[in-house]
């Protein structure tokens, strides 16, 4: 079936990629949040585009689309990496209280220049995310997801790092 991806074959890699942006992060920021879940859930895409990736305001969930991931497990695998990289940077800076699109931009664009170098596809997703995925869009302030979402997914082992596995 065309709009199912399997999730296992991305599960390992997000989570792994998270690791890394949270330490990226702490490096570049002195800050951090914990406890974390990552959800994917099919938002799909229109004519304007698509949305990769979304916080909502005051929870402890980053929604990814599996729309995008899907295409690149079709089309270009050496891109899931960076993407992920690049879009759970930008929501984890959203989840430590930036709100602001440009300044979330600008905050994912100097992390990720400090930790890559300029001329890494991480960065270039950062200054020009439309060269490699022309349609996507940057959800405005105070955007929803449809009125009948799509099941989340959750991924199971997200964040490990920050949890404790015995309870004192």
């Amino acid at each position: 079936m065309k709009n199912k991806i399997d999730t296992s074959e991305i599960n390992e890699s997000l989570i792994e990629t998270f690791e890394e942006v949270k330490i990226a992060v702490q490096k570049n920021e002195g800050r951090s949040r914990a406890g974390l879940m990552l959800g994917l859930q099919e938002i799909g895409a229109s004519l304007d585009g698509f949305i990769g990736a979304y916080y909502p305001v005051a929870s402890n969930i980053i929604i990814v689309n599996k729309t995008p991931l899907r295409r690149i497990l079709e089309t270009d695998k050496v891109l899931l990496k960076p993407y992920t990289f690049h879009v759970l940077l930008h929501e984890y800076i959203h989840t430590l209280g930036y709100l602001d699109e440009k300044i979330t931009g600008q905050k994912t664009y100097e992390i990720s220049k400090k930790q890559f170098g300029e001329h890494n596809i991480v960065t270039e997703l950062s200054t020009n995310i439309r060269k490699f995925f022309p349609n996507l869009v940057y959800p405005i302030y105070g955007w929803l997801p449809q009125k009948e979402t799509p099941v989340i997914e959750l991924v199971p082992g997200f964040d490990f790092s920050s949890t404790n596995p015995y309870i004192t």
